[in-house]
């Protein structure tokens, strides 16, 4: 498996040392290979979304990784930046995205199993791109036909999506593997397996915050 617990947990490492003021954390210890990665965030029992953003290109992890996790928390527009007072209720999952297939037919991928994305010609003749991954149609009650119409919305499209308008969009579904940890289990995962701070001492059992 490409994605790991540990992906989840520097992601809460590096948001839990930015949103208190500490030296962010040393390098992480997982691969530092290239991928098309997502940071998603979400708060609470009923796992309200709070910022899902990434990458389809592929990029090296590790710094990647840091940045992708600021701007997800921080700067997605459709949502207020993430604070203290949320960390304790927050879940953070990891997406790497594999075998990524240009297709023909609109409905050749299988809804919960591929992400879509879509490269289409906007109103003002520029190229965009847009994607969803794969658990977004059925969140939100979709089938395959209205997931790929919604996609030139996300991606700032206005005008009316026809039939003709479908043929000229260019799909590509992937795969990707999923990890998501909540932050106390993140917390059980560093007290437990006694991850070290950026001096190599190990982690104080009762200050969440000192690994720094």
């Amino acid at each position: 498996m490409l994605v790991s617990a540990e992906m989840c947990c520097f992601c809460f490492d590096v948001l839990s040392c930015h949103l208190y003021g500490h030296q962010q954390p040393r390098t992480p210890g997982f691969a530092n290979e290239p991928y098309p990665l997502f940071v998603t965030w979400k708060f609470g029992q009923d796992e309200r979304s709070r910022g899902c953003l990434g990458t389809l290109s592929a990029v090296t992890l590790h710094s990647r990784r840091r940045e992708n996790t600021l701007i997800s928390a921080l700067k997605d527009p459709r949502f207020p930046p993430l604070t203290r007072d949320e960390l304790p209720r927050l879940l953070c999952s990891v997406s790497l995205l594999t075998d990524f297939e240009d297709i023909c037919d609109d409905l050749d991928w299988e809804l919960g199993v591929h992400g879509i994305r879509i490269e289409f010609i906007n109103e003002e003749a520029s190229r965009c791109t847009a994607t969803y991954l794969p658990e977004v149609a059925k969140e939100q009650g979709w089938d395959r036909t209205q997931t790929i119409d919604s996609l030139p919305r996300k991606g700032g499209y206005k005008a009316l999506v026809t039939n003709e308008y479908r043929k000229t969009v260019k799909l590509t579904r992937y795969r990707r593997e999923k990890m998501t940890l909540s932050y106390a289990e993140y917390l059980a995962r560093r007290q437990h397996h006694c991850f070290q701070n950026g001096i190599g001492q190990p982690l104080p059992p009762n200050n969440h915050y000192s690994w720094c």
